[in-house]
């Protein structure tokens, strides 16, 4: 009894399909000239590493996009990006934010800069697409959202799944009720990089053509280490260090738990606890190798797992979310999703309680997405990533952090926004910014 869903029966049944429709691989440049002056939208993109590049990239497949305009303190990145676009350089973006012929900005930088940049990208009247998670602070993701209310700005976070086609088919079946009552969650990450990890290079000088001082920004101020800059083969390994980021679990933690909030139809927790710790890697990364997240929630548990000392997945895949409701199991990743039906007996007969179902990714959901952000900025409708959202979902992962960090199980006032009857982890909702910068 197996149902396999495809494209057809999802834009059938779908409410939200009104944004499948991209071609499923690969982006392909539009020719700016397609379009109509007045429809043309000219970006600033700030950041131009790995995910920079990429993102500028999925922009410029929309025709009435052009780049006027990118950034980045370290010269290697930049001189890549004028290559390819003739932008106007920048490596302050505030020099970007004072333009105006810029209508919207793209922010691909490490973490630690994404709230700054965006409060005052809406400041100048900019609409921003900024990358998750969207702060490494609540407080700092609060202000984000207030400034994007307070300016009248559309402000999309780069959970592109949202804009899946599958994933929201998957969204829609639990909300409907066809796994039954879900009551527990699991989602996880699991890789190996036993025994050395990121390594250990020692700090030193920075390299040619970085403003070390300039990537730091408002995070303390420390001698250089390639792994807290986390360039080039080294895949971001900025993120193993609290000043600029939150570890696996800002990282991709993100990304599982805002589909599984938005399929649960809820924004926060009521309760989280984390325990881990670096035990084995032979690194300097600060963040754990080894994390269990359990959040408590209404009606539903879910736990997050991240371990870096053993890749062994759940049946076999290194990541992904799975939904145990009363019907049926639902397993869910970026390559699609399939359904196990729970069953029942009757007499010799085991009775299957729904359709076994299936569907693979349909639509290349970083276009989507972009496509998203794009129509908003003429609709000025809130887009399907909205920045209140992202704050939601970044929060949850922020809060499993803290948890960590202190040892305790938090009780979580979602309308407050702060953690019961904890003085010292209420202080962990909020950092201090290293002079002259403010937000």
């Amino acid at each position: 009894m197996k149902k396999t869903i495809g494209r057809r029966d999802f834009l059938k049944t779908s409410s939200i399909a009104a944004l499948a429709g991209a071609p499923a691989v690969g982006i392909a440049r539009a020719g700016n000239g397609t379009v109509a002056p007045s429809d043309q939208v000219t970006l600033g993109v700030i950041g131009m590493g790995r995910q920079g590049m990429y993102n500028m990239e999925v922009f410029l497949g929309h025709p009435e996009c052009r780049v006027a305009a990118v950034c980045d303190v370290y010269k290697p990145h930049l001189d890549r990006a004028v290559e390819e676009t003739k932008a106007q350089a920048y490596t302050d973006f505030r020099q970007i934010l004072e333009r105006q012929d810029i209508d919207a900005v793209v922010i691909s930088t490490p973490d630690h800069w994404h709230p700054l940049m965006a409060v005052q990208a809406c400041q100048a009247g900019k609409d921003v697409y900024v990358e998750k998670p969207i702060s490494i602070a609540v407080a700092e993701g609060r202000a984000m959202v207030e400034a994007a209310r307070r300016h009248g700005r559309i402000v999309q976070v780069g959970t592109q799944q949202r804009s899946g086609t599958h994933f929201q088919k998957a969204v829609q079946l639990v909300r409907a009720g066809e796994l039954g009552r879900v009551t527990s969650v699991r989602t996880w990450n699991f890789g190996n990089s036993f025994p050395n990890g990121i390594g250990n290079p020692p700090d030193s000088d920075p390299p040619e053509g970085l403003d070390w001082d300039l990537w730091l920004g408002p995070a303390p101020k420390v001698p250089f280490n390639l792994n807290r800059f986390g360039v080039g083969d080294r895949w971001s390994t900025f993120r193993y260090f609290w000043d600029y980021a939150g570890g696996m679990m800002t990282d991709w933690g993100v990304h599982l738990l805002d589909i599984v909030q938005w399929a649960m139809d809820v924004d926060a927790p009521q309760n989280v606890s984390a325990s881990g710790a670096k035990f084995v890697l032979q690194d300097n990364r600060e963040t754990p190798d080894t994390l269990t997240v359990t959040y408590e929630y209404p009606e539903f548990i879910c736990t997050y797992e991240n371990r870096d000392c053993n890749s062994y997945g759940v049946n076999g895949h290194g990541y992904g979310i799975e939904f145990y409701g009363t019907k049926g199991t639902m397993f869910l990743d970026r390559s699609g999703f399939e359904v196990i039906p729970q069953t029942r007996r009757e007499e010799e007969r085991r009775i299957p309680l729904m359709y076994a179902m299936q569907q693979s990714q349909s639509n290349h959901s970083n276009h989507d997405h972009t496509r998203d952000f794009l129509d908003c900025m003429k609709s000025r409708k809130e887009p399907i990533s909205d920045i209140e959202i992202g704050h939601r979902s970044t929060t949850t992962c922020l809060l499993a952090n803290i948890s960590y960090l202190t040892g305790r199980r938090l009780v979580w006032d979602r309308e407050k926004e702060q953690i019961v009857g904890d003085e010292e982890a209420n202080k962990m909702l909020a950092r201090r910014y290293r002079n002259p910068w403010s937000l």
